[in-house]
């Protein structure tokens, strides 16, 4: 067998057979902007279109403002729901709504999927680490 396949393979077996070859992005969204926002999501769904859904892993990470990307009620809640069916992975900054709870806001309602990580910026951090690009539109 060739080396390079012999690499590949091996590749291929450290990953996990899903993950071989597949692409990772991970999407921050800090900003307040909601037409930042809808390009976040319109980059995640046109990412997936162009490898397919099993051909690309997207995280889209929110702290801060960005959060209303995320929230129940919030304009682009129905986006959110069909991005979520469709594998796309949604966090949210616990220290963002931590602090805002601490400071007598009004709690932010999360569009139920998405799941709350410790701090948005670790999260990046991490995805990183397992070989993701970075994305902030």
């Amino acid at each position: 067998m060739p080396l390079l396949a012999l690499v590949l393979l091996a590749v291929g077996v450290a990953c996990g057979d899903e993950e071989a070859g597949r692409h990772r992005l991970v999407i921050q969204v800090s900003g307040a902007d909601t037409d930042t926002h809808g390009g976040a999501l319109r980059n995640a769904i046109n990412l997936q279109n162009a490898l397919g859904i099993d051909g690309v892993r997207i995280e889209i990470v929110a702290w801060g403002a960005g959060l209303d990307v995320m929230t129940a009620g919030g304009v682009h809640e129905a986006r959110v729901r069909e991005l979520l069916g469709r594998g796309v992975v949604f966090s949210a900054c616990g220290n963002t709504l931590r602090d805002v709870r601490e400071a007598g806001g009004e709690p932010v309602k999360l569009v139920e999927g998405v799941r709350v990580v410790p701090a948005g910026v670790l999260r990046i951090l991490e995805l990183q680490e397992q070989g993701y690009t970075y994305l902030r539109p």
